[in-house]
């Protein structure tokens, strides 16, 4: 039948968790698996009734019940965390695919999921979402509801080559232009022996992705950068503990092609943008990459990378879960 789940570890507000749970019970998911890293009260209150969602507090009690011999119970690394909770939900669930994404991140699918799952081979374990990242929209003169969003080449020379003409400044430091990654999600087929599910890959007795294949239909809107002020204040914690840390490598060449000796990776690069120009200069990185001015979207279209999307959250959470949430 081909039921389909999504499992989530989340530390957010209220909004953003329920904002997350309606689009994805609109798109049509059989079991939503959310791991509140935190308590939220208000949003467990409105998602205990539905019976798709599956609401676990990663508590203390949780912990123990989970690593009983660890002398830390609760791994320290939030991507520890969400390792740990996405291999539970594989081998406890009722569906045929799982799905692990964040709460900033919504699947976006041209047709049903379930049929697009269907089409696959019975060879492919696994199947890629390949993402896209939004741009902020602060100050710009854009359709109400519409979210633009960039996407980047498979292909890595012709990702270099236009990653350097549409950010002219920082293309030679960015891999397609994204801060987040660029690897997408899985969907990993339920059932399998030995199954290991990744942040972005699966494991199968030291096989990397068996299988794998692509799901060109489904992609991941990745919501990395509201507005300056959420793209900074989160800058901290993500050269501390997210997805700009030190000891992340810089864009990676792929097998048969040169790596760039002198690249840098994010947190290298936003060390020399603040020592050479402080936020001012931080600001001037945000709205070249990150800010849907006329003349960004103009270079991504021009290149096909500009995608625009109508996510109508607001919408999905009045539908779902009534006017209080709209």
């Amino acid at each position: 039948m081909n039921r389909w789940g999504i499992v989530a570890t989340i530390k957010a507000n209220a909004k953003e968790i329920i904002s997350f749970a309606a689009h994805h019970l609109e798109l049509g998911v059989d079991e939503l698996h959310i791991y509140l890293d935190t308590p939220c009260p208000r949003a467990e209150e409105a998602l205990a009734d539905n019976p798709r969602v599956k609401i676990i507090q990663c508590d203390e009690k949780y912990w123990r019940m989970r690593r009983p011999r660890e002398e830390h119970q609760r791994p320290p690394m939030h991507q520890a965390r969400q390792f740990a909770n996405t291999k539970w939900a594989y081998m406890h669930n009722n569906v045929d695919w799982l799905i692990h994404i964040d709460v900033d991140e919504f699947l976006w699918a041209e047709r049903d999921v379930r049929d697009q799952l269907a089409a696959l081979p019975d060879a492919a374990l696994c199947a890629r979402i390949r993402p896209l990242e939004a741009l902020s929209t602060e100050g710009q003169d854009l359709p109400k509801g519409v979210t633009p969003f960039k996407s980047a080449a498979l292909e890595w020379d012709q990702r270099r080559r236009e990653t350097r003409d549409i950010y002219p400044t920082y293309g030679d430091f960015l891999n397609g232009g994204f801060l987040s990654h660029l690897a997408g999600k899985m969907a990993v087929r339920t059932g399998q022996p030995d199954m290991m599910v990744k942040i972005h890959n699966v494991e199968q007795n030291g096989t990397l992705n068996p299988g794998e294949a692509e799901l060109p239909d489904l992609t991941l809107c990745h919501m990395h950068a509201h507005t300056w002020d959420q793209w900074r204040k989160s800058l901290t914690y993500r050269r501390r503990k997210g997805s700009y840390r030190a000891e992340l490598a810089p864009p990676v060449a792929p097998p048969g092609t040169k790596p760039d000796p002198d690249a840098l990776n994010l947190n290298q690069l936003f060390d020399m943008i603040e020592e050479h120009g402080g936020d001012e200069a931080l600001r001037g990185f945000f709205e070249e990459v990150c800010l849907a001015t006329p003349v960004l979207r103009e270079r991504l279209d021009r290149y096909g990378r500009l995608q625009m999307r109508k996510l109508d959250l607001r919408g999905a959470r009045k539908r779902q879960f009534g006017p209080d949430w709209a």
